[in-house]
């Protein structure tokens, strides 16, 4: 599996180490160095030419959105992943005009960084398998899940957001491997017929898809993946 390197861009030392340690929690990611402005990041990705980059937004000398729009003028090949403490609307706006990968607000926790990175890694790894295109790839990688599209309010009685990314994030965790019903139960603490009412609803909204799996008699495994 392909190691995805990363430099990460923020003024603030102990959050740039905090960053930096979270990914060396995460398989198949590195740091190749931080910078603290944006002359440095310049440089150093010029230099480094790293697969990803954490941007923050402000920064002593600019705006981070700034170095964005550098990149793309330029059209260098880099994925980029905002996080910020900016919750202005206009700053999000211009971060998805700007192609950012993913927008993260601080202060950060681990769950949801992992989260976002190892979205990215599978975003990547389909990528370079694609061969050629049809209208379901196209899809995929143009539009939003369901999942990402759905509000509390949306989901049906006995279905909640916060288990239900919970459940999402297990069976991401698998990395292409699936998943029983028990299995995901068992990580999650919870019972076998909670998890797999959630992974239902994932399968019959085109976010997950199943497999069984025959181990000689008895009934077949239903086995869960990540679409």
């Amino acid at each position: 599996m392909s190691t995805f390197d990363v430099v990460i861009i923020e003024d603030d030392v102990k959050i740039a180490k905090i960053q930096s340690r979270f990914i060396e929690k995460i398989d198949n990611f590195r740091v190749l160095g931080t910078a603290q402005n944006l002359e440095e990041a310049s440089d150093m990705i010029e230099v480094l030419e790293p697969h990803l980059v954490l941007l923050d937004v402000t920064l002593p000398d600019g705006s981070g959105l700034d170095l964005i729009w550098k990149f793309r003028a330029q059209n260098q090949s880099i994925d980029i992943i905002l996080i910020t403490a900016s919750k202005e609307v206009e700053t999000l706006k211009a971060a998805i005009r700007g192609g950012v990968i993913d927008y993260i607000l601080k202060p950060v926790n681990f769950q949801r960084f992992q989260q976002t990175m190892l979205r990215y890694q599978e975003y990547r790894h389909n990528l370079e398998k694609l061969t050629h295109l049809d209208q379901e790839d196209v899809d995929q990688w143009i539009h939003m899940s369901y999942l990402d599209r759905t509000t509390k309010d949306d989901l049906p009685k006995g279905i909640d957001q916060v288990t239900l990314q919970k459940v999402l994030s297990v069976v991401e965790e698998a990395e292409g491997k699936g998943l029983s019903a028990e299995a995901v139960g068992q990580k999650m603490k919870t019972s076998r017929t909670t998890a797999r009412r959630y992974l239902e609803f994932l399968v019959t909204n085109g976010v997950m898809k199943t497999d069984l799996l025959y181990q000689g008699v008895g009934r077949p495994e239903r086995l869960y993946f990540r679409v």
